[in-house]
Parts: structure tokens; sequence; C-alpha cells
């Protein structure tokens, strides 16, 4: 798959309420990165096994349902295998019904069709609002 079509997947799978990666479209040694990541939470997860535990995991404890993902922007750049993508999700809390949107910034990068590494900055605070911590 491109890096846009792996950007789409996952895409769905964030409005699908799932996790957001498919095991059959991730390198056995996938990198992700999350460099400002809320406190307590991992910078840097590798490795296909452990890249889908963190996803399951955090996508069953996060009380967001997600409504839309806005493509702001897609960057291709001069590496056929890397794309920048600027997008904002849009989610509402499960519990107290509040809508709430957040921008991000993501690096994708693929290898063979696959996955290799996602490099997400996150607006925290916006997130942490979202969810009534900030």
């Amino acid at each position: 798959m491109t890096p846009t079509e792996i950007f789409d997947n996952m895409r769905a799978r964030w409005l699908a309420n799932q996790p957001t990666y498919q095991a059959d479209l991730l390198a056995d040694d996938v990198v992700l990165e999350m460099p400002f990541a809320a406190a307590g939470h991992p910078t840097r997860v590798e490795g296909k096994q452990r890249v889908l535990q963190y996803t399951r995991e955090g996508r069953s404890a996060f009380p967001v349902r997600f409504d839309d993902c806005r493509t702001v922007a897609l960057h291709v750049t001069a590496d056929a295998d890397t794309i920048v993508v600027e997008y904002a999700l849009v989610g509402t809390h499960t519990t107290t019904g509040a809508t709430a949107s957040a921008p991000f910034i993501a690096v994708l990068r693929t290898r063979d069709g696959k996955l290799a590494h996602w490099r997400e900055y996150q607006h925290t605070l916006a997130i942490a609002q979202a969810v009534g911590q900030g």
C-alpha cells in the first residue's frame, strides 16, 4: 500500500472506533513516535506486537468516539514512501457527550507497502481538555 492508502485505512479505523492499525499493514519493526505525548504516556513504541497492544489498550481506555477526521493538508515528499499529513480529529466524549477537536501533524513512512514509522505531533492540551482532564 502507498503511504496515503495506509493513512486512509487508519482514518477509517478511527471513525469505526477500532484500534488504529491492522496487523497485516505493519512492518515487523514498526516504530511509533509521539514526541509530545502527555505525561505518563510513552513517546516511542517499537515492534509490531507492542504497537498492536499499545493501540488496542489505548483505544479501549480512551472515552471518545471519533466523529470526523478532517485532512487539512497532505504533503507528498521527495521520498515516495513518506508523507506528512495535517489533520484534525473530532470526537464526542462517551460519558459527558461533549464534542471537541484536536489538531495533529504526522510523518508516515512505509516500507514494502507496510507502515514502518509513524511520528505524530499532538496538541496534548486540547486532547486533555476534550476528555475533561485539562
